[in-house]
């Protein structure tokens, strides 16, 4: 009954857990989605699509877009593995509950941190004997965890860099009239002046399109490695107060 009561008790922090790191995804994005409705109501976005004709504001939009979608999909993913490692905690820490490492962990639900654990029981039934060591293991389970978080970082330089090409090529725009400016010649400066702040625009306007897209970005996968980190502890807590102590008492055959 106690065992039962426990692990609905775990269930239910689990689900907390998860809802709670997807939350903070989605009040960010919300906000950022609020922003954006407000400049888009007074016609920002609009003088800024309009404005830059290399389109690279456009493109570095699309891009920050995709990378929400995929910041989205792999902060789900942690806040599920989150909830698998306190679903084990909660099998293994009841009485008894080191019995779950027998047939290699099948009571266990899958994921990750499990595989980690089937790693473990199997690496214990090897040794027969013996501390477990399981340095290359976790590196193994932090590399896996970590997935392709590392797209956060590339997509963030990227936009900077977008920002910074645009501005370049902004500059280029601006100073190519200077070479055949005839001060004499009204209509020539007057084109000319019209080129100049064309280029400005699309120096300026690229430039803060690539900065805020970049830091939007990094404060996006900030929340997922803090988030990543904490599964992390989480598994390395659990495998250290209740899985290998189990393995190292009753090597081959956990009970």
């Amino acid at each position: 009954m106690s065992a039962t009561a426990g692990a609905e008790t775990a269930s239910s922090g689990a689900d907390t857990s998860e809802r709670s790191v997807l939350l903070l995804w989605m009040i960010f994005t919300g906000l950022s989605v609020f922003a954006v409705v407000l400049l888009w109501r007074y016609g920002l976005l609009h003088l800024m699509i309009i404005s830059d004709r290399t389109y690279i504001s456009s493109v570095i939009a699309v891009l920050y877009i995709v990378t929400c979608f995929h910041c989205f999909w792999r902060t789900r993913a942690i806040a599920r593995e989150g909830e698998i490692t306190r679903r084990c905690r909660a099998i293994l820490s009841v009485p008894g509950g080191a019995r779950g490492l027998d047939e290699d962990a099948r009571a266990l639900p899958g994921g990750l941190v499990t595989d980690h654990i089937r790693s473990l029981v199997q690496k214990a039934r090897a040794q027969a004997a013996g501390r477990i060591d399981q340095t290359l293991l976790l590196r193994s389970l932090a590399d896996r965890l970590r997935g392709s978080n590392g797209f956060g970082a590339f997509v963030s330089d990227t936009l900077m860099k977008l920002g910074l090409l645009g501005t370049i090529i902004g500059f280029i725009i601006m100073l190519a009239p200077i070479a055949t400016l005839d001060a004499a010649d009204k209509v020539a400066m007057k084109s000319s002046m019209g080129l100049m702040s064309d280029g400005m625009a699309v120096a300026m306007y690229t430039t803060l399109a690539g900065l805020i897209g970049s830091i939007l970005v990094k404060i996006q996968y900030y929340m997922l490695d803090a988030a990543t980190q904490r599964v992390f502890s989480d598994a390395v807590m659990l495998t250290e107060t209740h899985v290998t102590p189990a393995l190292e008492s009753h090597p081959g055959t956990p009970a």
